[in-house]
């Protein structure tokens, strides 16, 4: 899987977590950018993304990321 084929998935975890069909993330996307991403949201994320993947994040792994584009890169790295 390339980097873009995960970006389309991760795309649509956000829009099934935030409940909309349209929503657009970029690399740059962060919880600034959508009103609804909370925590409870971000651990939602979290779940979501380890299941589809099955991948594993560590705290200090996600406290260190700052948008959509370094999750994306995380997760890249997980599956190789």
């Amino acid at each position: 899987m390339n980097r873009e084929q995960l970006f389309d998935r991760i795309q649509n975890i956000f829009r099934d977590i935030f409940d909309d069909e349209n929503l657009i993330i970029e690399d740059i996307t962060n919880a600034a950018d959508i009103d609804e991403w909370d925590s409870l949201n971000q651990i939602n994320l979290v779940v979501a993304i380890e299941q589809e993947f099955k991948v594993k994040f560590n705290f200090q792994e996600l406290s260190q990321l700052k948008n959509v584009g370094e999750m994306v890169d995380l997760t890249m790295q997980k599956l190789n």
